[in-house]
């Protein structure tokens, strides 16, 4: 059953078209990787989908409403939710502090965050939860600027995680991380999406990364999906591997 899918959704800058009447699905309960070299329009279909940008046109689905139109608040709270390739964090506040902003405005208590803060037990306990999940409550007292680099893409996709999304896209969570660490931070988020039953989408470059946990990789190539399918399927795409992975994971 899809839980999301795409019409001929296209974004154009310019003479670019990073998004190029892409039909595209999402699988319920899928941990799905999207690939493609750098200007393929991965990040681009992910800004569409999760409202950062508004398509020229085409239609997005999801759980069989048509949320094109929404704003990405709309979107959040009807399951949608995203972590960045740049890390979005408040790096002046501590971790416990960013799960737990992220809670009060998924409740939509951002508002009133000053006069309910020290009266909403539940939030804080939480948010340290979370952060055990993620491996980080070690750290909940420390500031989101003092921490790892690893750390931190745990912590941005811990802020995600605690929306509560049915619908997560994770942007490069390994990108900038050595490569011991790599494993290590793959193995928690995809232990906890898929422990939720958390459909997640995963762009990333890193091939390994991509083989080892996704249960279907989806290529794309100047703004269009080149080829779907599973690991060994498009490891033995020979349009993929020419085009996107080369004769080393060929």
């Amino acid at each position: 059953m899809n839980l999301l899918q795409t019409n001929k959704l296209t974004k154009h800058f310019g003479d670019t078209r990073a998004v190029d009447a892409v039909d595209f699905t999402i699988g319920e309960g899928e941990f799905l990787a999207l690939i493609g070299s750098n200007g393929a329009g991965k990040t681009s279909l992910v800004n569409v989908v999760s409202g950062l940008l508004r398509p020229d046109s085409g239609t997005i689905v999801f759980r069989g409403a048509d949320v094109t139109q929404m704003s990405v608040h709309d979107r959040i709270v009807a399951g949608i939710a995203r972590s960045f390739q740049l890390v979005n964090l408040f790096d002046q506040l501590t971790l416990l502090d960013n799960v737990a902003l992220s809670i009060f405005s998924r409740e939509d208590l951002t508002r009133k965050l000053l006069s309910l803060a020290d009266h909403q037990k539940a939030v804080w306990e939480e948010a340290f939860d979370i952060l055990r999940q993620f491996g980080l409550e070690g750290k909940a007292t420390q500031l989101a600027g003092g921490i790892s680099q690893g750390e931190r893409k745990l912590l941005d996709v811990a802020v995600a995680y605690a929306l509560k999304p049915q619908l997560l896209f994770l942007d490069e969570p390994t990108s900038g991380v050595s490569t011991r660490e790599k494993a290590p931070i793959m193995d928690v988020v995809s232990s906890i999406v898929r422990s939720h039953h958390i459909t997640a989408v995963v762009i990333e470059h890193d091939m390994d990364v991509v083989f080892k946990y996704s249960d279907r990789i989806v290529a794309m190539h100047q703004g269009t999906i080149l080829a779907s399918g599973t690991p060994d399927e498009i490891r033995n795409n020979e349009k993929v591997t020419t085009t996107l992975i080369g004769a080393a994971h060929a």
